[in-house]
């Protein structure tokens, strides 16, 4: 046998080994996942969410590390507060200020009105006399100008209190304002999650908005997964999931369907055939419900590689091989 042909037939073994071995995966793909089920490599994701400085300042302390949990409202790190605190102070003087110009104010009032109804009593007094014409025009005169004057005064002491009450508010507004800056220096978790990173140290001066601690949302975990056009046509916001993950292939955990991109991650250049708008492949998420995540939080991790499966016939029932398994 020449060389030539027993080239020629090796090619053909390889060929035919190659197409064989092709069919028998396809055929396992096609047990595994029956008609109305499809399935793509993904990983599993949570949201970030950043502790974050609200006015630049120093550190003082770091409550926290990588991997611990924390609670909604709990203090993860706290800021010099010294400058606020002082501003505080004078901001208390200031109200305490005003509340005594507002006690002054209302003393002048009593006083202003006082002297009107002695001013009026003189004045009527004056009028009576005049009628009976035991008194004359030039006095009552005089008692109506200093009705009118008293009138005046007591208006101006009116005006005195309300400007007083208004440094009050301005003065507690003030304060309250510093009060919440005095807060915002205490940086607390705005949800549960575990600590993904310390971005900051004791000591350090960071600027307004800085970052000081990374947290991770164990109740929003999902794995991003992509699909074809054709399979995500027809699949539903809700639609049942199953994710396997590499490291715990043994168990397969429930989830649903809970995003589905509006625009194709790519597309080739002219849609003209089937084939070609099969190509066009759109992002989809796969969310773990936020019960089963608490009961497994320890265990819960990102990053983690694995297989997404989605349910997008209604008729479709999962395999076997698919049914879910959880540890115990």
């Amino acid at each position: 046998m020449s060389r030539l042909l027993r080239a020629v037939l090796v090619l053909l073994v390889i060929g035919a080994l190659g197409a064989g071995g092709y069919w028998y995966w396809h055929q396992r793909q096609a047990g595994v996942l029956p008609d109305g089920i499809a399935g793509a490599n993904g990983r599993l994701e949570a949201d970030q969410v950043d502790v974050s400085t609200k006015m630049a300042g120093r550190v003082v302390e770091i409550l926290v590390h990588e991997g611990d949990f924390v609670s909604a409202g709990e203090t993860v790190a706290r800021m010099d507060r010294a400058e606020i605190d002082a501003q505080v102070a004078g901001a208390r003087a200031q109200v305490t200020q005003a509340e005594k110009a507002v006690a002054s104010a209302e003393a002048s009032v009593a006083q202003a009105e006082s002297q009107k109804a002695l001013a009026k009593q003189e004045y009527d007094r004056a009028e009576a006399l005049h009628r009976r014409g035991f008194q004359s025009v030039e006095v009552l005169d005089q008692r109506r100008a200093q009705l009118a004057a008293a009138d005046a005064a007591l208006a101006a002491a009116e005006a005195n209190v309300a400007q007083a009450e208004a440094a009050i508010d301005t003065a507690k507004a003030s304060l309250d304002r510093l009060l919440t800056l005095a807060a915002d220096t205490e940086l607390k978790a705005p949800r549960a999650g575990r600590v993904q990173y310390r971005l900051a140290e004791p000591g350090e001066v960071l600027a307004a908005g800085a970052r000081v601690v990374t947290l991770l949302d164990v109740g929003a975990v999902y794995m991003t997964i992509y699909l074809p056009a054709s399979e995500v046509g027809r699949l539903a916001i809700s639609s049942e999931a199953r994710l396997v993950l590499d490291p715990v292939p043994e168990y397969v955990i429930p989830a649903t369907v809970s995003f589905v991109s509006a625009d194709a991650q790519f597309t080739p250049n002219a849609v003209e055939t089937r084939d070609e708008r099969d190509k066009l492949m759109f992002k989809v998420k796969l969310r773990i419900a936020p019960d089963l995540l608490e009961a497994y939080q320890a265990q819960v991790k990102t990053g983690v590689r694995g297989m997404g499966y989605v349910r997008y016939g209604a008729d479709a029932e999962w395999p076997d091989d698919l049914a879910v398994r959880l540890p115990r």
